[in-house]
């Protein structure tokens, strides 16, 4: 039983391949996606498996990877971790804008299920409902607009201003940034230029908005792209933003000098990773998968 929660926002300071292991369609290497939904995740088990990789890089101690995160599968001690990530769910998307570079979109079922995370780990979270219909966008910023219309990739809205969505975005950033002078820039963004699209508007975005990129495989004897090596590999944007659920309970080691309380095992993750650049995700060596986490608690 996990007694201690929390939860990490995930944010894309680079494109982010979490494989989905199966081609779609003329992509070879799609992203994962949830099922009912189509927007896309990270797998809970994918993010505890990059941290558990970059434990010392981050400055954990060694002795502290089995005790929290659980033993190898080869270990003749085995027992259950202490530490657990669940699925990352899509909070806010980068998508192109005809003014102010791009706007942070989301839509009313996305923000109400961060809102239920959020609220399940114990914080207090009281957003406004906001209703949106299709072919509209609510806004906060008069900048956003071009002749009276909010114009996002190829598609035109009809934007209304809404007050409550002010206080949402503000709290967002405040919760999902980290508090440093060098995301000063990302806060202040994600409070003006945060967009509410209706669920069906979103979900257009939240599929066809992602880095498609070109990669050709190479002869290792001659240096030459390979016959038939032309492959896609899809990526989640850079600014993208996540939220998952962190999870803690006593270590369940059996030998009593590793014993630690859940409070402990919360407060050893949270110093190792908030405010911390992370590695997940595929194509680390072209620089693919840097998030930064944010760790809030009720």
């Amino acid at each position: 039983m996990f007694e201690k929660k929390a939860a990490v926002f995930l944010y894309a300071a680079s494109p982010v391949h979490m494989g989905a292991g199966q081609a779609v369609d003329v992509i070879d290497n799609p992203i994962q996606r949830e099922r009912h939904t189509g927007h896309p995740c990270f797998a809970g088990s994918g993010i505890k498996g990059a941290v558990r990789h970059s434990w010392q890089a981050l400055g954990g101690n060694r002795n502290d990877i089995e005790r929290l995160l659980g033993p190898d599968s080869l270990s003749n001690d085995l027992h259950a971790g202490a530490i657990s990530f669940g699925d990352a769910q899509l909070v806010a998307l980068p998508v192109r804008s005809l003014r102010r570079g791009y706007v942070y979109a989301t839509c009313p079922h996305t923000l109400a299920r961060a809102q239920r995370l959020l609220t399940l780990t114990g914080l207090k979270v009281n957003w406004a409902t906001l209703p949106v219909g299709e072919n509209q966008a609510l806004i906060t910023n008069q900048a956003l607009l071009s002749d009276g219309k909010l114009h996002l990739e190829a598609f035109e809205y009809k934007a209304e201003f809404s007050d409550g969505l002010k206080p949402v975005a503000a709290d967002l950033a405040e919760k999902a940034l980290p508090s440093g002078d060098d995301y000063q820039f990302f806060r202040e963004k994600l409070e003006d230029d945060l967009v509410v699209l209706s669920d069906t508007d979103f979900g257009y975005f939240a599929k066809n908005s992602m880095l498609v990129e070109p990669h050709v495989r190479i002869e290792e004897a001659t240096g030459a792209a390979a016959e038939h090596g032309l492959f896609y590999t899809e990526t989640l944007p850079p600014e993208s933003l996540m939220l998952a659920p962190l999870l803690a309970s006593q270590t369940r080691t059996v030998r009593k000098e590793d014993v630690l309380p859940a409070e402990t095992v919360l407060l050893n993750i949270k110093t190792l990773i908030n405010e911390r650049l992370l590695q997940i995700g595929g194509d680390s060596t072209t620089g693919r998968g840097l998030v930064v986490a944010k760790v809030v608690e009720g």
